[in-house]
């Protein structure tokens, strides 16, 4: 599949963009640690080139903390299209600027900063709104082009399909238009804190947001990931009245409870997730939100599809929570990674029930991560919650293995350290290794 999409993207050329996703390494040779894709779950750390400026409005950044998203794993799997060896992954990280391009005049070398995943241009008539995941003019994928006859914004770490551009698991990370992608953290804020305004605290948000939750809800979150025990948190915030969250993984049930104080289903035990819901909820669910993922398809018939490449994800949970809506009013979120085509979805249901259905799409971070900011400053967001684990960049390689799997008890999100990083803050986990971790497992 990464061979046909790269040919096709080949053969297409490159959409025209305002910015170079270019890699111009520094005169004197240095290298770094980074995190690059070899191949499906084939990964490996290892040194690259430390980037240098390429163009006036660059930001070099020198990574103090970077982690793994969920989203990461569709790229483990390599079902994300247009992957090429040898890419650097990751898009969550923050850092302390160390160098800067010509017209950089809003950050100097030694200030700490967290970067969006995303790269806008700030001047399209989306940036301009904040929309910052739908800028018009730094994504150069022709295939995301022809596949969806528009672009989003060019992504970092997330491959060719989002531009191509090297990502955060690394040492060091150019930051193109740094003025604009970059949100500057005040001292009274750690790296723990402030990492995930990069992506999980906007997703999630926006994931709330977007899909309309309001006082009195009752609430549905498919996937109790970091993404999806935040999106439970927000939904609390925003005063919905019942939060439910629906996974299989026990660790990640039982951190829901204690956290969030939610009940939970776990859904190996209850394979009918519609019914179980209409039996909580005999009027239907306000709003359900998904945060899971699209490469698990549950039974014989997707897992076929999938296999012989009839489709690309599977509408299996999404038919779950078309099932279980309130009629007329229940509104649907997707704020899980979705790629391209599936087959079977019942749209039928849709229609008559008079759900809605919304694409939560890339969340807009540069909307959100000044609002989320004074959350934590205020004491009324906590993101640590979600920091299980951490270790060092040397790591990384195993932590994916260990991510993928989930057989790791309190896996959530890991906080990885470069030999750049502050020391813990109080109450966050220490350094470990991955190969010191205990192991559990369960069936799938």
């Amino acid at each position: 599949m990464q061979a046909v999409a790269n040919a096709v993207q080949g053969y297409l050329g490159p959409e025209p963009t305002s910015v170079d996703p270019g890699y111009k390494a520094r005169e004197d040779g240095s290298t770094m640690k980074a995190l690059a894709w070899f191949g499906t779950t084939n990964v490996k750390v290892i040194d690259a080139p430390i980037p240098d400026v390429t163009e006036p409005g660059d930001v070099i950044v020198r990574t103090t903390g970077t982690t793994i998203c969920g989203s990461d794993l569709h790229l483990y799997h390599a079902e994300i299209l247009a992957l090429q060896k040898g890419d650097i992954l990751g898009h969550e990280f923050m850092g302390k600027v160390e160098r800067v391009g010509p017209n950089v005049t809003k950050f100097k070398p030694g200030q700490r900063v967290v970067c969006s995943f995303q790269i806008a241009c700030g001047e399209c008539q989306f940036c301009k709104q904040k929309l910052s995941s739908m800028c018009d003019r730094t994504n150069n994928s022709s295939l995301m082009q022809n596949m969806y006859r528009q672009r989003t914004a060019g992504f970092l770490g997330y491959s060719h399909f989002t531009g191509g551009f090297p990502g955060g698991q690394a040492e060091y990370v150019k930051v193109p238009y740094g003025e604009v992608n970059l949100l500057p953290i005040p001292d009274d804020v750690s790296d723990e804190q402030a990492i995930y305004l990069s992506d999980v605290l906007p997703t999630s948000y926006n994931a709330v947001v977007d899909t309309g939750v309001k006082e009195g809800d009752v609430v549905a979150i498919f996937g109790l990931g970091p993404i999806g025990l935040c999106a439970v948190k927000w939904a609390q915030a925003k005063g919905a009245k019942t939060v439910v969250g629906l996974d299989k993984v026990p660790y990640r049930l039982e951190t829901a409870r204690e956290k969030c104080g939610i009940q939970t289903i776990d859904i190996t035990e209850n394979k009918n997730v519609a019914k179980k819901l209409l039996e909580l909820f005999p009027s239907g669910v306000d709003v359900s939100i998904d945060c899971s993922t699209f490469h698990e398809p549950k039974t014989l018939l997707h897992k076929a599809q999938k296999t012989l490449m009839l489709e690309t994800d599977s509408p299996e949970q999404v038919n779950e929570m078309i099932a279980a809506a309130k009629k007329f009013t229940g509104r649907i979120g997707l704020t899980a990674v979705y790629a391209a085509f599936t087959n079977n979805f019942n749209i039928g249901a849709l229609m008559e029930k008079g759900v809605t259905l919304k694409g939560n799409g890339q969340a807009p971070v540069h909307k959100y991560w000044e609002e989320i900011l004074q959350y934590i400053r205020g004491g009324k967001f906590d993101p640590t919650l979600m920091i299980s684990h951490r270790v060092p960049i040397e790591d990384m390689e195993k932590l994916y293995d260990a991510f993928d799997r989930r057989n790791v008890p309190g896996l959530e999100k890991v906080f990885v350290e470069t030999a750049a990083s502050a020391p813990p803050a109080p109450g966050c986990p220490t350094t470990t290794r991955v190969d010191d971790w205990p192991r559990i497992y369960f069936d799938a």
